[in-house]
């Protein structure tokens, strides 16, 4: 694909924007490919889970409205998109934002990006219960809960984690208690209310053998700039109209409180509609 543009976030992480594949002269846009690793409709309430055309995650849905149990049956054959990484590289460190947004970009083949803005960016805490109770690791079968309200938020692995005394695992352990493992990436996907696991799964192995959570890069996709200004124009309409109706109660110091309030949550909502995560 055609280079991705790079917007630094406050904090650490960026936005990488990813372009629309460049048409020919005089010819119309051409329509953007799908992405390698891609959710499809197969029926009502089923989906399943590609890497190109090898099927990795079908499903079924089990219950009335909103509150339903998903089974999953989970396939051989994933590849991450991310080349492996050797204890020199993972010794070494550097920004792994960049570093993982550069091998997607490289492998696209493999991944799941599409043309828009994708956020990577660092995480290091989670909800209690994200990395024990709610991490998928019975395969290839298991089931998920999807809640009315609250959702699942949970981490689902794309291969089995391997065991905590595999050779692999047990080399990458000693990066733990050094503290230079690398981070693993995840992808949040707001249809599932979840996150994929798509690269690290031993390092993930490696951290939980420690008795620790993971240090985990997070993938995103965030609305286009149209989208959210769109949002950030509606959201300036209706201050502005609790900032008028505030105006005519009398000047006092609670009025005054309730109008810094409203200020400073105007500017907190604008801050953040550029980088939260887009529906769907």
């Amino acid at each position: 694909m055609n280079r991705a543009t790079r917007e630094p976030l406050p904090g650490g992480g960026l936005v990488l924007g990813v372009p629309v594949p460049e048409s020919g002269p005089g010819t119309p846009p051409p329509t953007p490919p799908s992405p390698s690793l891609r959710f499809e409709p197969v029926a009502s309430r089923r989906w399943t889970l590609l890497q190109n055309e090898r099927p990795l995650i079908q499903t079924r849905s089990e219950g009335d409205g909103c509150c339903h149990d998903l089974h999953l049956h989970r396939l051989p054959g994933y590849r991450s998109p991310l080349p492996p990484l050797s204890a020199v590289t993972m010794r070494a460190g550097g920004d792994w934002t960049h570093r993982y947004a550069r091998g997607l970009e490289d492998a696209a083949e493999y991944g799941p990006l599409t043309p828009g803005r994708w956020r990577l960016s660092p995480r290091t805490t989670f909800a209690p219960g994200i990395w024990s109770c709610d991490l998928v690791q019975d395969w290839p079968d298991a089931t998920i809960e999807l809640l009315c309200g609250g959702g699942w938020h949970g981490v689902l692995p794309l291969r089995p984690l391997p065991a905590p005394d595999a050779p692999r695992v047990k080399a990458l352990r000693k990066h733990v208690r050094e503290g230079t493992l690398a981070p693993v990436l995840l992808w949040w996907v707001p249809s599932l209310d979840g996150w994929l696991l798509v690269d690290g799964h031993d390092r993930a192995a490696a951290a939980l053998a420690e008795g620790t959570v993971p240090a985990c890069v997070e993938l995103v996709r965030v609305p286009d700039d149209a989208d959210w200004q769109a949002t950030a124009a509606e959201i300036t309409r209706s201050h502005e109209e609790r900032m008028a109706r505030l105006d005519t109660h009398p000047a006092t110091p609670h009025t005054a409180r309730q109008r810094e309030a409203m200020e400073r949550g105007y500017a907190d909502a604008l801050s953040t509609l550029p980088y939260d995560a887009a529906a769907g």
